[in-house]
């Protein structure tokens, strides 16, 4: 596929963006590569808190379906006898019912909210447009969710590229490290079954019709200049105080804070990676103060 036709594939992650501060450096972490630091953003001394809140609550529709899809439901809501105002609502409160009911497979809050983070760092940090959706499948009665968190795919210097995600995120305070060890046996799990998750899904309705001919040629092995990306993003319960001087001073004082949390990291878990892996992962790195406050927001906005 032409990257200009992946690309119309892409979530509209701008509005959410302007509300997430990031920084791209090693932070310590293996292997020495650009990973990246993110935080909810701040202007001047304030934190755009609910701003950052209610522009991710406001991408749930993208990560239930795919533009296609969703372009098709808004066309029958019309045909029915709506106007276009009516049959956005009504799409919208369809879109909200199935994220609301997710929780039913056992999706806790922190998971929805790490997993919604993640969909749109992939597109926003990556260029990598959902290749299997997995809002659905936890609405799905039918289908079991196991597997990664997010799949993604990207075509770059002649290469299809894939995207397998973890998000992990822990509201308990302390957490770092066990979040880092979770999150890397997690996603070497996922690298390993990725193919037969594929598999199960494949002939379903949870795949971009427009990308169905590369998952299938990838799961049956005639896909050719493939590369496993695999991205972990740890979202965690940041107890370090902020002085907030000035919003430059706050910034610097963030990346100081993940830097050291970086260094204070017992390097031996990275050992669990096989060397060949280690170019291939990605960490994002999203503290948060007062995370519990957070999903509560994050609960309230979604109306569950």
């Amino acid at each position: 596929m032409p990257p200009e036709e992946l690309e119309k594939l892409l979530s509209c992650t701008k509005m959410f963006m302007n509300h997430v501060h990031w920084v791209q450096q090693s932070f310590n972490l293996v292997p020495n590569k650009d990973h990246l630091g993110t935080s909810i953003n701040f202007v001047d001394l304030q934190e755009y808190r609910e701003e950052f809140c209610t522009e991710l609550v406001n991408t749930i529709p993208e990560w239930v379906y795919s533009n296609s899809k969703a372009t098709s439901i808004l066309d029958g809501l019309i045909t029915e006898g709506r106007s276009t105002i009516n049959a956005q609502m009504a799409f919208a409160n369809k879109t909200f019912e199935k994220f609301r009911n997710s929780d039913t497979r056992e999706v806790t809050l922190q998971g929805q909210f790490g997993e919604l983070l993640l969909f749109n760092f992939l597109q926003a940090f990556f260029n990598a447009v959902p290749l299997l959706r997995k809002m659905p499948i936890t609405t799905s009665a039918e289908m079991e969710r196991f597997g990664a968190d997010a799949i993604h795919y990207s075509y770059k210097d002649h290469k299809h590229l894939f995207f397998l995600g973890e998000a992990k995120t822990y509201t308990s305070k302390y957490r770092f490290n066990v979040a880092l060890k979770d999150a890397i046996e997690s996603i070497l799990k996922t690298y390993s079954n990725h193919r037969k998750e594929l598999g199960l899904y494949i002939y379903d309705s949870f795949i971009s019709d427009e990308l169905i001919t590369i998952a299938r040629d990838y799961k049956n092995g005639t896909l050719k200049d493939v590369e496993i990306h695999l991205v972990s993003i740890i979202t965690y319960e940041e107890t370090n105080k902020l002085e907030k001087s000035s919003e430059s001073q706050i910034k610097v004082d963030i990346t100081k804070i993940i830097e050291d949390r970086g260094l204070n990291v017992d390097k031996k878990l990275f050992d669990l990676i096989d060397n060949g892996l280690h170019p291939r992962f990605n960490y994002i790195i999203f503290p948060v103060w007062e995370l519990d406050s957070l999903i509560q927001l994050f609960q309230k906005l979604i109306g569950k």
